[in-house]
């Protein structure tokens, strides 16, 4: 497990320091997005599907509020689209960056993890664990990237994890634009009880699953 929890750990730094530094330096923030969707709507809806789509693909590069645009597109687009427009976006991000480590994956892993036994051991590692971290991943930002990349690096069947993929997002999504489709300026309620409900029930998952793990070893 040490090996795995290595890899894991380079690169979810790697991740997370791309979300500090977006964060902190102001390149892109929630007022620029919205005010880019504010002025894409005026002019056709297709440009915020664009908008929306662009930038939860774009998360797997830099880092992209991708909750807080989940609900902005249900705001813009309404439930059908707003979901349809940020789906499209989350898979192409998740498919993208499993078959750039699945392309790339020995030689990062082998660069990170010189010893040939714990290499096997990081990959038989996450083959056990590797499809619930998938699922659970939406507990924080950049997980959902490092868990696709982890998947494509030990190289977990390209339909285990599109399966696991599915299963966290599609749900993650439905809520999310469902919010931010009833919501207005207004009344934001929904939304930000919908996020607040979302982060609250990954974290309770990864606590359950890991006492459950723990009792299990």
């Amino acid at each position: 497990m040490k090996p795995l929890f290595k890899l894991f750990l380079v690169i979810f730094g790697i991740f997370t320091s791309a979300f500090v530094l977006m964060k902190y330096t102001g390149l892109l923030t929630v007022e620029q997005i919205e005010s880019w969707l504010r002025e894409a709507k005026a002019l056709s809806p297709f440009y915020v599907s664009a908008i929306v789509t662009l930038l939860l693909f774009a998360d797997l590069f830099i880092a992209i509020p991708t909750l807080t645009i989940c609900i902005l597109a249900g705001f813009f687009l309404g439930h059908l689209y707003g979901t349809l427009a940020a789906l499209l976006g989350v898979l192409l991000a998740g498919i993208c960056g499993y078959l750039l480590s699945y392309r790339y994956g020995d030689k990062i892993l082998g660069f990170l993890i010189k010893d040939e036994k714990q290499r096997d051991e990081a990959i038989k590692a996450f083959n056990k664990h590797g499809f619930v971290m998938i699922l659970l991943s939406r507990a924080i930002p950049v997980l959902p990237e490092s868990t696709a990349c982890l998947s494509g690096i030990t190289k977990m069947p390209f339909n285990r994890f599109l399966l696991a993929w599915l299963l966290s997002s599609v749900p993650y999504i439905l809520i999310a634009t469902y919010a931010g489709s009833i919501s207005s300026l207004d009344n934001p309620k929904p939304a930000i009880f919908a996020a607040i409900a979302i982060t609250a029930f990954f974290w309770i998952s990864w606590y359950i699953y890991h006492r459950l793990n723990k009792k299990t070893a």
